[in-house]
Order: structure tokens, then sequence, then C-alpha cells
């Protein structure tokens, strides 16, 4: 099981932590950025805040001395001119000169939240594909978004005026990509921890080495999930194996002896009567179609997942 965690290990690429060392914004501060001026209106985070534009547009401020500022903006600056479904770096600070900051495309809400109104067929498909499509560009060029989750998936509601039946949203787009690695990274190469672990992979979740595939896992577990308990990752695993298992023979390539001992126990644990396959549940439960396009991400060997570019030539899009 990997012991280190991805923020500890990317804050070594930095002198201090975010923690002791990032500065402070304050309500009403005024900001300089290289296209126009913010002031500071709310603040939603430790590092995350809200502001306005000289024309009185909501966007968003993070701003901390950490790697993952200057990350998140080298990313978007390579990718968002080739998708319109990454949420777009809109400026940086230049005043104060002291301020590691950046100015990002504000949105209403996330997909976590939107789901305190049920969500119907159409969104779901709607949301899917545009987290997709951001998802090929990234993977196309090596690199891996590393935590995919729902609230890391922003919306726009249409008007109520204009809102169609089934469908509330007028725009998606995938956030939060501070943690975007390639696969050459060391962070990449040395296993790292990513994301929260109920979205995370059965292979990130054992140390082993994850790479794009992760991302189609988490994108697969996107409904709402409840917290663990004190053997979390170990309940999560074993979840992996009641709905999507067994952990298939060829895990003997991926694993050493210690983890694949860790998946044998899992296995047993897991009496017969426990186990409820996915590719069992009633039309009742989840509609034909549906299952099987799920059934083609939660593959728990991650060279057997399709790709992004795959999926989103996939029939299911096709079908409302």
């Amino acid at each position: 099981m990997a012991s280190s965690s991805s923020l500890v290990r990317l804050g070594q690429s930095i002198a201090g932590s975010a923690s002791s060392s990032s500065p402070f914004l304050k309500l009403g501060q005024f900001l300089t950025g290289a296209v126009s001026t913010y002031t500071v209106t709310k603040q939603l985070g430790e590092f995350i805040w809200l502001g306005s534009n000289k024309v009185g547009q909501t966007v968003v401020i993070k701003s901390a001395r950490h790697f993952r500022i200057a990350n998140e903006r080298d990313v978007l600056r390579k990718f968002q001119s080739r998708t319109p479904h990454l949420r777009p770096l809109i400026d940086e600070i230049v005043e104060p000169a002291d301020l590691p900051a950046i100015v990002l495309k504000h949105l209403e809400d996330d997909l976590l939240t939107a789901l305190n109104a049920k969500l119907s067929r159409r969104e779901i498909k709607y949301a899917s594909k545009r987290v997709l499509e951001a998802l090929k560009v990234l993977h196309e060029d090596g690199y891996v978004h590393t935590d995919i989750k729902m609230d890391n998936v922003l919306v726009k509601y249409a008007p109520s005026s204009q809102n169609e039946s089934g469908q509330r949203f007028t725009d998606v787009q995938l956030a939060d990509l501070e943690s975007t690695v390639h696969i050459t990274s060391r962070f990449c190469k040395d296993r790292d921890e990513i994301g929260t672990p109920i979205w995370r992979s059965p292979e990130a979740q054992l140390g082993l080495q994850w790479g794009p595939p992760t991302d189609i896992w988490s994108f697969g577990t996107m409904p709402k999930f409840p917290r663990g308990h004190d053997e979390y990752e170990l309940e999560i695993l074993a979840k992996y194996h009641i709905y999507f298992g067994p952990y298939p023979p060829s895990y003997v390539d991926l694993a050493d002896q210690e983890t694949l001992g860790v998946l044998s126990l899992i296995m047993k644990d897991v009496p017969p009567e426990k186990l409820r396959p996915f590719s069992l549940a009633s039309q009742r439960e989840i509609s034909e179609d549906d299952k099987e396009f799920v059934l083609k991400i939660m593959k728990l060997d991650p060279r057997d997942r399709p790709t992004a570019k795959e999926l989103l030539e996939d029939e299911w899009f096709n079908r409302i």
C-alpha cells in the first residue's frame, strides 16, 4: 500500500509548506492582473476566493505559495485552447508582485451539489460527455488529472425560462487541475497517492503504477458515496471486489507478493452471500444500456479499461 501523500510529495517541490507560507487575501482587497483588475469579495476555502472584475463579473481567485498554483496555470495554458470543457484560466495577478495567484472562470455549482436534485439521464450523459472530452485532450498528451470526482466537475444552470425538460445545465467543465501530472513525472513514476480514496482506482489504492486509466476508473465512480470507517481504504477495495470483482489473475503482472496477499485476504473475507455483482443488477435498478456502459469502464485491471476517446465513440451517447 502507498505510504506517501501526493500533497506531501508535491509540497516538497517548494520551500516551506502551503499552510505556513501562503499569503492570505483580504475581503475588499484590490488586485491587478495582466488582463483586468479584481476586488476580493468572499472566501470559499483556505486558498480559494471569489472576486469581481472591473465590470462586475464573478471570478474565482486561487492564491498560495505552492507548486500546485503554478502547475494548474501551466496545464491550463497548454490545454484550455484545445477544449471548452476545462475550467479556463482567465488571468494571473501581477500586483501585488509577491502574490502567487491565478484567476479562473466562475461556474455556479458542482455536480456533487447538483445531486441534491436527482440528475436526469439527459443530464448524466451531458455531463459525462464533457468530462470525457476534457480527459481525452489530457490523456492524448500523456497527462493524468488524478482527482476526478463530482465536486471537481462544475456546472452552469440554464435560466428557468430556458430550462428544457430533463436538462438543467448549459455548461459543464472539469476543474482543479493543480494535481495534474505527466506520466513521465516523478509523482507518477513514484506511484504517489492521488485523489480521494473513495474515487481512487484499485491500482492507485494499492500503490501500483497508475496512469490515464486511473482517471477513467474515477470517472466511472461518480455516483454519490458515503464516507468509510477506520479501515477506509481496505473497505473500498472490498467494495470493488463485491461489485466488480473478483480481482483478475492478471494482477500478478501488476502487483508484488505483499499486495497480492492483501487482495487474496480481501476476497476471502467477503462471504459469497455478500457479493453483489453489478452485472446482475436488475432492470428496475438500472437500465441494461446504462449497465453495459458502466461495466465497460469499471475494469479492475487498468489495461482493460477503454480510453476517453473510445468511450466518446460509444453508442450510449446516442441514446437518451
